[in-house]
């Protein structure tokens, strides 16, 4: 773990600023959002290099997030109807880098078609699996079923129902904390990337779990949950620009100034 101070920028219900031509477009679609509370240093070893665990009060998170994924786009590109839709369900966890960037950290990304899997893989290196997946509305409940098909481990799966609720008026420090993330690392070639995304303010609703029968987080290298959820809630959705990806400090050269450490670029201003 770098000895260098990671002092994270304020959470904001909106991001500080917005993509202006995006590298990705995409909408995410009726979100379950189910967090649970975990000890830093437990999960300090699962974060990619210049990254600790993002904390609130001490305490950081494990997040099993499912949706619906609809018409991801390239560049300024219309989304694709549908390659670009499918469902999704990920686990993740949250980070700060040296330059005080707070973001997510994906440990696996089930998705229902193989060929946004294949790409995600291949181009993002992100953790994207294959899995045969479900989502069905009934009145206020939702349900998100997926089962594990490839790269493995084959089994792994997920059943999750939410009672939708009331909206929330205002959202609590630990609501913005665990959904106003504008930004993701991972680690690409021995390399930790910063993605930095923007949308419109969360539209949020408070949610009752009513199953969550799962292996995704044990199956992602993490300790199974245990007990309830500290945090459950549904958002009918958004709108999402992915910008174009920058280095953190701890990945560029030696000598780099600290204003272009802060921004993820060397001296040239080009990401390394």
């Amino acid at each position: 773990m770098p000895s260098t101070p990671h002092v994270p920028e304020p959470v904001a219900a909106d991001p500080s600023s917005r993509v202006g031509r995006p590298l990705l477009t995409q909408s995410w679609l009726d979100l379950a959002f189910l967090h649970w509370a975990v000890e830093p240093e437990k999960v300090a070893p699962l974060l990619p290099a210049g990254t600790v665990p993002d904390t609130l009060d001490g305490v950081t998170y494990v997040g099993l997030i499912a949706f619906r994924m609809h018409q991801v786009g390239w560049l300024r590109l219309p989304g694709v109807p549908y390659l670009g839709s499918f469902h999704e369900t990920n686990v993740r966890l949250y980070s700060v880098d040296e330059g005080g960037r707070r973001g997510v950290v994906f440990r696996s990304l089930d998705a229902s078609r193989l060929i946004p899997v294949a790409v995600a893989r291949t181009v993002f290196r992100l953790p994207y699996l294959w899995s045969r997946m479900t989502v069905r509305r009934r009145g206020d409940i939702l349900t998100y079923s997926s089962s594990r098909r490839w790269p493995g481990p084959r089994g792994a799966h997920s059943r999750i129902a939410v009672r939708v609720g009331e909206p929330v008026a205002e959202p609590t420090e630990l609501e913005h904390f665990l959904t106003a993330r504008w930004g993701l690392h991972n680690a690409v070639a021995g390399r930790t990337l910063y993605l930095p995304n923007s949308h419109p303010r969360w539209p949020l609703y408070r949610a009752e779990l009513i199953e969550c029968d799962e292996s995704l987080v044990a199956a992602a290298g993490l300790s199974p949950p245990a007990g309830e959820p500290v945090s459950v809630l549904y958002s009918p959705g958004v709108a999402v620009r992915f910008g174009l990806p920058s280095l953190t400090s701890a990945a560029l050269p030696a000598g780099t100034s600290p204003e272009a450490r802060r921004a993820g670029l060397s001296n040239d201003g080009k990401p390394q």
